[in-house]
C-alpha cells in the first residue's frame, strides 16, 4: 500500500537516489535547479510516497518571488520509481502537494513540466507567459496554477529564490562554524 508522508530528515540519502534513478544526473542542470540550490523547501511541502518502508516517488516546493511583489511556490522535482511508474503515485503526490499548499494559505505554483501531464491538476502556460525563469526554458513547458484566483494576473518579470538558505558546514574557520549557502 502506497502512503504519502512528509519527508523526513533520513529519507534524504533514498530521494536523492530516487531522484537520480528517476531524472538522471543531470537534473541538477536544469533552470529549476538554480532556484532550489543551496535552499531549503517549503515548510510542510516536502513529501514521499512510500511502498511499506521504501520511498518511491517525492516531490517538494519552494519559495520563489514571481516577479515584484508576487509570491509563489516552485514545484519540482516530481520523481516516481521507474519500476512503479504508471501507478499513479505522481498523481497522488500532486493532489496531495497542491492540496498541502493551498490549505497552507500559498496562492500559486509554478514548475517547468510536461504539460499534457500537469494541465489536469490545473496548470496552464498562460499563466506564466510574463514570467521569465533565471535560464531559457521551452515555455509551453513553464506552467503555472493559481491556488486563489487572480494571484498570477499581475505576475511579470524574473523568477527568484526566496526560500530560507540552508546552512552548510564552513570550509575554513573555527571547528563548528557554519555559513548560510549562496
Amino acid at each position: 500500500m502506497i502512503t504519502i508522508t512528509e519527508e523526513q530528515p533520513e529519507d534524504i540519502g533514498a530521494r536523492e537516489i530516487l531522484l537520480d534513478r528517476a531524472m538522471g544526473p543531470d537534473r541538477v542542470l536544469k533552470p529549476s535547479e538554480r532556484l532550489r540550490a543551496g535552499r531549503l523547501p517549503a515548510p510542510g511541502l516536502s513529501l514521499v510516497a512510500r511502498d511499506g518502508g521504501r520511498i518511491v516517488g517525492s516531490v517538494r516546493l519552494w519559495h520563489v518571488d514571481a516577479g515584484e511583489d508576487c509570491a509563489a511556490l516552485l514545484l519540482g522535482p516530481l520523481a516516481v520509481d521507474p519500476n512503479v511508474q504508471g501507478g499513479g503515485i505522481g498523481s497522488a503526490l500532486m493532489r496531495e502537494a497542491v492540496a498541502r499548499a493551498k490549505a497552507l494559505g500559498h496562492t500559486a505554483i509554478l514548475l517547468i513540466g510536461d504539460a499534457p501531464y500537469y494541465t489536469r491538476f490545473g496548470f496552464s502556460a498562460e499563466l506564466t507567459k510574463r514570467l521569465k525563469m533565471p535560464a531559457p526554458v521551452i515555455r509551453k513547458r513553464f506552467l503555472g496554477l493559481e491556488l486563489q484566483p487572480g494571484a498570477l494576473a499581475h505576475a511579470a518579470g524574473k523568477i527568484t529564490a526566496s526560500s530560507q538558505t540552508e546552512f552548510v558546514p564552513a570550509m575554513a574557520g573555527a571547528a563548528g562554524a557554519f555559513t548560510r549557502a549562496a
